[in-house]
C-alpha cells in the first residue's frame, strides 16, 4: 500500500495514466506532490514531488476550450501522459504549486510539420553554403 506524500489535498478527480498500458484512478494534488493511483491495482502509484517536475505540457485545441490530456516532465524519469475528468481543473490546481512558467502549451500536428519543413531546409542549405 502506497504512503502519500502530501499533508493537505487540494483536488481528488478521476483520471487515466497512459503510461505503458492505459490504466484508470484518481489523481491527487496536494502540498508535496502530484499522485495517481490506480484504482485496481494499490500497487500501480505514480508519485512526482513538486521539486522534481520540470515542466507540464498540456495539449490545447480549438483556443483553448478542449484540453484532452497533459504531460508531466520530470527532471530525472521521463514523462508521464494523464487525462483526467476536469484537465482545466487540473491544471489550474497544479499551477497554484509549480507557477504559470511551468505550465505550456504541446506543440499540435502543424506545428510539428513546420518545425521539420524548417529543419529540413536549413539542412538543404546547409550543404551548399560549405
Amino acid at each position: 500500500m502506497a504512503q502519500s506524500q502530501n499533508t493537505k489535498v487540494d483536488l481528488t478527480i478521476p483520471a487515466s495514466s497512459f503510461s505503458g498500458l492505459s490504466s484508470t484512478g484518481k489523481i491527487m494534488i496536494g502540498d508535496r506532490a502530484f499522485e495517481y493511483y490506480n484504482d485496481r491495482n494499490v500497487e500501480d502509484y505514480i508519485q512526482i514531488p513538486w521539486t522534481e517536475v520540470d515542466h507540464v505540457a498540456a495539449s490545447v485545441m480549438f483556443g483553448g476550450r478542449l484540453i484532452p490530456r497533459f504531460a508531466v516532465f520530470t527532471k530525472q524519469n521521463g514523462r508521464y501522459a494523464f487525462s483526467a475528468r476536469d484537465n482545466k481543473k487540473t491544471l489550474r490546481a497544479m499551477r497554484s504549486y509549480l507557477g504559470g512558467e511551468k505550465l505550456q502549451r504541446s506543440l499540435n500536428f502543424f506545428d510539428v510539420l513546420r518545425l521539420g519543413a524548417q529543419g529540413a531546409v536549413r539542412r538543404i542549405t546547409g550543404l551548399f553554403r560549405k
